[in-house]
């Protein structure tokens, strides 16, 4: 049976800010996938190695931390990317039970690669905006997120 267009698709959900910020998550993890498909890299896994490359060492609860991730999805998404050789752990020389991680050379290779491919993913999600209005909608979705940070599943460290 053919759909039926509706009406007001948006309806009492335009005024929604949870359902517009889904929403654009949504598309964005569309574009990212686009853009970034020869790689096999998920969003996620990407910042992970962003976070690593700028602060090689860190261990895999601090990692969860700096990507707002819980700890049992980043200690996941880590054992994946150390499997595919993009990072490696290994023992604190103060705490064997903590793990820290970085970056292997293969590592730093994709990333290097695969980040003019995600800038263009982020271009593309903000592209209906004016330049003026991307970077004050990116610094108005910093306040929210800053103001909102304790409540998040998994804090960031501000």
């Amino acid at each position: 049976m053919p759909r039926r267009p509706v009406a007001d698709p948006w309806g009492a959900l335009a005024a929604r800010p949870g359902f517009l910020i889904r929403r654009l998550h949504q598309i964005h993890l569309a574009l990212f996938a686009e853009e970034c498909a020869a790689f096999g890299i998920t969003p996620v896994q990407f910042s992970l190695l962003s976070v690593l490359s700028a602060q090689p060492g860190l261990d895999q609860a601090a990692l969860a931390l700096a990507v707002g991730v819980d700890r049992a999805t980043t200690a996941n998404v880590v054992a994946r990317l150390e499997k595919r050789g993009l990072l490696r752990r290994r023992s604190s020389t103060t705490d064997r039970r903590v793990k820290q991680v970085e970056l292997t050379a293969a590592g730093s290779l994709l990333l290097a690669r695969i980040d003019p491919h995600a800038r263009r993913a982020h271009a593309r999600t903000l592209q209906a905006l004016r330049p003026v209005e991307r970077a004050r909608f990116v610094a108005l979705l910093r306040r929210l997120v800053d103001a909102g940070n304790a409540h998040g599943r998994a804090p960031l460290l501000l």
